[in-house]
């Protein structure tokens, strides 16, 4: 199994053995319940079903009560699944946070902020029109001319462009694992992590 599902914490700082102060992202990972097994016979592909984060049974909808109730586990907030021959689970094995190990790497996906409609200086780092003198108004933020006139009279695909930025699904890769703190399940990994408090996140091997 390539992953755990994690929940975001916030954001601390240790000492590394260089006495060095390091910022870390505190991420509770697990218990994980193995929720399903797929086969490549019944379902057409391999893969394992996780599920995180307990919820009450009035917010749980009948066919997932059963899906859970066949795991022999309580019904859970998150569920994802990872694709991938697995012959070491069974069906409502628990999973912790010691399944990752000190000063490993490991890869964090998880779902960017999200800033609403911005324009191209947040957006894209564009540094405006600047000068204010020559008779301009109001340019100091305005992204300056698109390049397309008679020909080839239309915008391109791409063009860096005022828009909704952030909400994005994205992947940060080689983050070492400073610490492991087993009875509170929960992860230190080196550097930041994309997404607010209180977000969820997979964190792969």
């Amino acid at each position: 199994m390539p992953g755990l599902i994690g929940k975001k914490i916030g954001m601390t700082s240790v000492f590394d053995e260089n006495g060095k102060n390091v910022p870390c992202t505190v991420i509770e990972v697990g218990p994980c319940v193995v929720t399903q097994i797929k086969s490549k016979e019944k379902e057409g592909y391999n893969a394992i079903q996780l599920s995180f984060e307990d919820k009450k049974e009035k917010h749980t909808t009948k066919p997932e009560l059963g899906h859970f109730k066949k795991a022999g586990t309580t019904p859970k907030r998150k569920v994802i699944e990872f694709v991938g021959e697995e012959k070491n689970w069974k069906l409502g094995d628990v999973i912790d946070v010691n399944y990752f190990s000190s000063n490993q790497w490991l890869d964090v996906i998880g779902t960017s902020k999200g800033k609403g409609f911005q324009g191209v200086v947040k957006r894209h780092g564009f540094s405006g029109v600047n000068d204010a003198t020559h008779g301009q108004h109001n340019r100091l933020r305005a992204p300056g001319s698109l390049g397309a006139s008679s020909h080839p009279s239309r915008v391109f695909k791409g063009m860096r462009m005022a828009g909704r930025t952030g909400n994005e699904r994205v992947k940060v890769l080689n983050l070492r694992v400073m610490k492991i703190i087993s009875d509170k399940n929960l992860l230190v990994l080196k550097g930041s992590v994309p997404g607010a408090k209180g977000s969820y996140l997979i964190i792969e091997k």
